[in-house]
């Protein structure tokens, strides 16, 4: 089983915090975006997964690139970096990961998280995970016949067909497959809505006879915006529990943590609250403030804040009293 990861966007609705750092790499309950989504793929697969394929963009650099490559060996498996120079739509992203295209594959974008209570069945020629959302306009979705497998693909549709929505997983049982369709679209130029969707691949192979079944999912959790996220890092705290990772390296001085929380080696809270659904990450400082349903990230220092719903970067300071805050990394704000 191999895994291709789509992941080239520059994460622009995640500003200011992707002006530093990738938006897959920011983390979720001390983990990155994409090290949750990869765990949790190879969770339910069920089967050894050999390969894991990035796509990123060159602008990411070689620190992002190392990081990646430490994930796959996490997950005990061969890592390979792709580039995807030029945004031209979803297929053209995947098609770019062409030497992972072979065997059983599952494709994942780097922008959802999941839950779901299932092992995938590899013997199926086709799965696509999906979720029942209240506007499917902004998605992908499918309609599914009597038998139980999808019978029609739709991309953003602005008129009712489904309220099925495509959360961005799909496994297929031939790579090789695939990566014949997807060829097919960019050498005959079919797009839709101006770039080489996925949806025209999946939509050929079902006309020849390949049979697609949907993957249902108990939570599908978006990380496309700071409140998205920091709802996910809220739901992913109470998934964990106290299992979360956090570190015993935290000194505490008349302080209350209510958990659920994540803390991060070396992180100092001194005469503060902090909790529930809050991520410090490692060596951040707080002092005489109180925080609840935030992400702070690594060597931050707050203090005298209140801060809610909020996401701090990497060496930022904040000192007053704001409430909700989206505060990239090096930053410092007093109020």
């Amino acid at each position: 089983m191999n895994i291709i990861i789509p992941m080239a966007g520059m994460g622009k609705r995640m500003r200011p915090h992707t002006l530093t750092l990738t938006k897959p790499l920011i983390p979720i309950a001390g983990k990155p975006i994409v090290e949750r989504l990869v765990e949790d793929i190879v969770r339910v697969c069920g089967t050894k997964v050999e390969e894991i394929a990035f796509v990123i963009s060159p602008a990411f650099g070689a620190r992002t690139e190392q990081q990646l490559m430490a994930m796959a060996e996490r997950q005990g498996a061969k890592e390979s970096i792709h580039y995807q120079e030029e945004a031209l739509g979803t297929a053209h992203a995947i098609l770019c990961a062409r030497t992972a295209l072979k065997g059983p594959v599952v494709v994942a974008f780097a922008d959802t998280l999941f839950k779901a209570n299932f092992t995938l069945d590899i013997e199926r020629e086709g799965i696509i995970w999906v979720k029942q959302v209240e506007d499917p306009r902004p998605f992908g979705v499918v309609k599914i016949g009597t038998e139980g497998h999808i019978t029609e693909f739709h991309e953003k549709p602005m008129a009712f067909v489904s309220d099925l929505a495509i959360i961005g997983i799909y496994y297929f049982r031939d790579g090789e497959r695939l990566h014949h369709e997807l060829q097919y679209l960019i050498d005959n130029d079919i797009r839709d809505k101006g770039e080489y969707q996925l949806t025209s691949a999946l939509e050929r192979m079902k006309e020849q006879g390949v049979a697609f079944y949907p993957g249902a999912v108990d939570e599908w959790l978006d990380c496309g915006n700071k409140d998205a996220t920091v709802y996910t890092n809220q739901r992913y705290l109470e998934f964990l529990g106290e299992h979360n990772g956090s570190s015993d390296q935290v000194e505490l001085t008349r302080s209350v943590v209510i958990p659920p929380c994540y803390l991060g080696a070396g992180v100092r809270i001194t005469d503060s609250v902090v909790g529930p659904h809050v991520s410090i990450g490692a060596g951040s400082i707080v002092e005489t403030s109180h925080l609840k349903n935030s992400i702070i990230q690594e060597r931050a220092h707050i203090y005298g804040a209140h801060l809610e719903n909020s996401m701090v970067g990497s060496e930022a300071r904040v000192e007053g009293k704001a409430k909700q805050l989206s505060l990239g990394d090096y930053n410092q704000i007093e109020v």
